[in-house]
């Protein structure tokens, strides 16, 4: 490979590279738009099913095409097959859930092991038609994206602008049927009808696919982008649009690796192009992802680890005096490790972690000192926490000897306008809130 080859591939000046790439991904990016509702919906595996219901349609269609004089190969013909055993096989998956006690996932392993099963017999009774060669339908299976041509371009374009319309008009009714279908049925909302224009998308995502990257391996195509998405966003709106990007780098990637390796199949190195940018979104994604999430942790760690030290040092002052207002003494180390039984090394690293943070300054004798911005800190800190236990008392029926527990899982995230709301519903006004457990 060449630095002019790459250059000419990736800037698609090669006129069948061009078409493969392009179709490939217009189909990413509908498969992405259309996945996306389906991972929502928790129906992922109902779009395999569906793809696997397809090939009976295929040498069925094949068969009565060359009974009847025409071409057996018609791609429109085909299709047409692959999708009237596709929607029959969703059909009985979703006529199997109503009518039975049998769940989702048992439905359509049944559904797509039968029907895969018996569109390999057919195809292999069709090569048994005398006079008629049915080479080329097993590329179906696994796709065949060196041969598509303008059409099939113009057919995935035009699939995915109506995909896109009807997605766009859609949009409240779909994401309602996806968050809560119960919800939408007992106000009215039409949920199979719903469920059956969420299928026909799917149905003509899948149909489409097959001659791209094949019946087994459009379901990865269906899947993976939103899947990636899902990790980057919490909003459905920004989760649709990363997926079809997504679906449409993987195709173009992936066909692209393709063209300059002749010897690696188009579908698969697409299929493993998307798995890449999944594992990719799962490691680094800023919504779900497994490294901010930890980032995440550690920060929510470090804070409460400082919000338990400053509130005991409060405390600590609280019970050693008497007078009002509050004097900022030292205190002993001692003192605090009893007041928390903090572990062995635990607590240093939190003085370590707060005089960083200039809120406790060491004494020359050894002791601890609240500094002036950690002295107002600290107050905040122990005012909230008691807030939100005189609510657990008043509101949630807790009783005072198990109350700071509850309240020490949860008042580290009490934000401003929670602190406001609390002090609203219990009518406090006075800077200084008493203790729960005086009362």
């Amino acid at each position: 490979m060449t630095w002019e080859l790459l250059r000419d591939t990736l800037l698609l000046e090669y006129h069948n590279t061009r078409l493969v790439v392009l179709g490939v991904a217009a189909l990413g990016a509908t498969a992405g738009l259309v996945g996306s509702f389906l991972l929502l919906r928790k129906q992922s595996l109902l779009g395999d099913a569906l793809s696997h219901a397809t090939l009976p349609g295929i040498g069925i269609a094949f068969a009565i095409m060359t009974a009847l004089g025409f071409s057996g190969k018609s791609l429109p013909g085909l299709l047409l097959g692959a999708t009237i055993t596709g929607l029959l096989g969703v059909l009985l998956v979703l006529a199997i859930r109503s009518t039975t006690r049998l769940k989702d996932d048992a439905a359509m392993g049944i559904v797509l092991s039968v029907f895969f099963g018996l569109g390999v017999a057919i195809l292999k009774m069709t090569e048994k038609i005398p006079g008629v060669s049915a080479a080329g339908l097993e590329g179906f299976i696994y796709g065949k994206t060196a041969s598509m041509v303008w059409s099939d371009l113009f057919l995935i374009i035009g699939v995915l602008a109506v995909t896109t319309t009807i997605t766009i008009c859609l949009l409240k009714e779909l994401t309602l049927l996806c968050f809560d279908a119960n919800f939408a049925s007992t106000q009215g909302w039409p949920v199979l009808v719903l469920d059956i224009i969420l299928m026909a998308l799917v149905t003509a995502v899948t149909v489409v696919g097959l001659q791209a990257v094949g019946l087994i391996l459009i379901i990865a195509f269906l899947i993976t982008p939103p899947t990636a998405a899902r990790f980057w966003t919490n909003r459905l709106g920004s989760m649709l649009f990363l997926s079809a990007i997504i679906g449409a780098i993987s195709g173009w990637l992936g066909a692209s690796i393709s063209a300059l390796y002749s010897n690696l199949p188009a579908g698969a190195i697409i299929v493993i192009t998307a798995a890449v940018i999944f594992l990719v979104s799962m490691i680094f994604g800023t919504a779900r992802g497994v490294l901010p999430r930890y980032l995440r942790h550690l920060k929510l760690q470090k804070k409460v680890g400082r919000q338990h030290l400053l509130r005991a040092t409060y405390e600590i002052l609280e019970n050693s005096q008497d007078n009002t207002p509050l004097k900022n003494l030292p205190i002993a180390m001692g003192l605090l490790r009893k007041h928390r039984y903090w572990a062995k090394g635990e607590l240093s690293k939190l003085i370590r972690q707060a005089r960083a943070e200039d809120h406790i300054e060491r004494q020359p004798s050894g002791e601890l000192r609240l500094s002036e911005s950690g002295f107002g800190e600290a107050s905040r800190i122990t005012r909230n926490h008691r807030l939100w236990e005189l609510y657990l008392i008043r509101h949630a029926d807790i009783a005072p000897s198990h109350v700071d527990r509850d309240a020490d899982m949860v008042e580290h995230l009490l934000g401003a306008e929670i602190v406001h709301q609390l002090e609203a519903e219990l009518e406090l006004s006075k800077p200084t809130i008493e203790s729960p457990h005086a009362i």
